[in-house]
């Protein structure tokens, strides 16, 4: 009796399975962008910078002053003294050198550092869902693996069994065949435990009963990344570098607005007078800001800005390391991969294969005992399951190439 699943078997075991709505991975990944709230807040907040940036350009509102002045106390007529007058004026700030137009700058550049995180977080959710769909997918599809090898499993035992009953073969035999089936679901469990794990994952993107729903059959093809000379040239341009050039460049306007504060800032104040039956009178006024002791105030937010700004490079430098990094590390992991996979698919997984149908023939034939054949079928299970995992994880790379490319949607 040769030890096989048959594809009718396997076809009988698909068709008795309900059918259920499929989650792809396209499906997942624009229900997790559709429903990022991060990405909301961040995009929000681009559009309040923009519009405090308007209002930033703008001169500060001017003041209207209304009075009565000189009037005479002993008998309150406004007639009596020529000094006495009704007072109307209008009086206008004006800040600091270029301190508007710097100020609507800080505010645009504001904008633009949260529009590029914006643009991160989207590739963000984008990688976070592939890898959690991708990690859901594996252990669904070891779980299918490791259900069709308990079906052959079973039947070693039935087979030890029957041949110790007839005198074929000893019992220790049918002991060790029921103990590898046993240690088979307690695998089984630890996978379906894995299984609501990553479900449980993808649960953060796309909500419960999304991540519930069936995934395909087959895994899926992500987008090919770019060359790694590509990549690593664009790495200036990805929006998390963007986001902290915007930061720099904020900083940048945060030194030039304290330059300014060096500078008088001054007012307009003209004021019209009404007399009772004499000359109205008509003042005009200049006042000025006279920043002279600039040693506790201005040096002090100058110097603070400048240490800021030097920050905000050494921050953008130390996010192009890591991404650099990051790049040679998973291009050196996606192309290693890829060789593996390969390698599995076209030699270790067909010798794997013939190797276990030798031993049960070899056992059947009494050439082979049944150690031999056991080590043989778990091989085959191994090896199937590191596999899938192989091809899961090149796919996580892949990922992440994409997600250091700068891919949008």
């Amino acid at each position: 009796m040769k030890i096989s699943m048959s594809s009718g078997l396997l076809a009988l075991l698909l068709a008795g399975a309900p059918v259920h709505a499929q989650l792809g991975l396209a499906e997942a990944e624009q229900l997790a962008l559709n429903n990022d709230p991060m990405t909301q807040a961040l995009e929000a907040k681009a559009a309040a910078w923009r519009e405090l940036s308007v209002a930033s350009g703008q001169l500060p509102d001017p003041k209207l002053k209304l009075g009565l002045m000189n009037l005479p106390t002993d008998s309150f007529n406004r007639a009596q003294e020529p000094m006495t007058q009704l007072q109307v004026g209008v009086q206008q700030m004006f800040p600091r050198g270029r301190s508007l137009e710097l100020r609507q700058q800080r505010d645009e550049r504001s904008a633009d550092v949260e529009d590029a995180k914006a643009r991160e977080q989207r590739l963000k959710v984008l990688l976070a869902v592939r890898k959690d769909w991708l990690e859901s997918y594996y252990w669904v599809r070891a779980g299918e693996v490791i259900r069709r090898h308990r079906v052959l499993f079973r039947q070693l035992v039935d087979i030890t069994r029957s041949r110790y009953a007839s005198g074929g073969k000893n019992q220790q035999d049918v002991v060790q065949a029921e103990l590898e089936l046993e240690m088979l679901s307690d695998r089984e469990n630890q996978i379906l435990t894995m299984e609501e794990k990553a479900r449980a994952g993808l649960t953060r993107w796309i909500g419960a009963d999304q991540a519930q729903q069936a995934l395909p059959g087959s895994l899926p093809q992500l987008p090919a990344p770019a060359a790694s000379s590509t990549i690593a040239e664009g790495l200036l341009s990805h929006p998390l570098m963007l986001s902290e050039q915007a930061t720099v460049a904020v900083r940048q306007t945060a030194v030039a607005l304290a330059r300014e504060a060096y500078k008088p800032g001054w007012a307009l104040d003209v004021s019209y007078g009404q007399r009772e039956e004499r000359a109205d009178f008509l003042s005009a006024m200049v006042m000025l800001d006279l920043p002279l002791f600039t040693d506790k105030r201005q040096d002090r937010r100058l110097s603070a800005s400048q240490q800021q700004f030097q920050a905000a490079m050494q921050s953008r430098e130390m996010r192009l390391r890591e991404l650099q990094q990051r790049l040679a590390r998973q291009q050196a992991e996606w192309s290693r991969l890829g060789e593996r996979v390969t390698r599995y698919q076209q030699t270790l997984l067909p010798q794997t294969r013939t190797n276990s149908e030798a031993a049960i023939n070899a056992y059947q034939s009494d050439r082979g005992d049944f150690t031999m054949l056991m080590r043989a079928r778990i091989t085959e299970l191994n090896t199937r399951l590191q596999a899938l995992r192989l091809s899961v994880d090149r796919a996580k790379a892949q990922a992440e190439l994409l997600y250091l490319g700068g891919e949008q949607r």
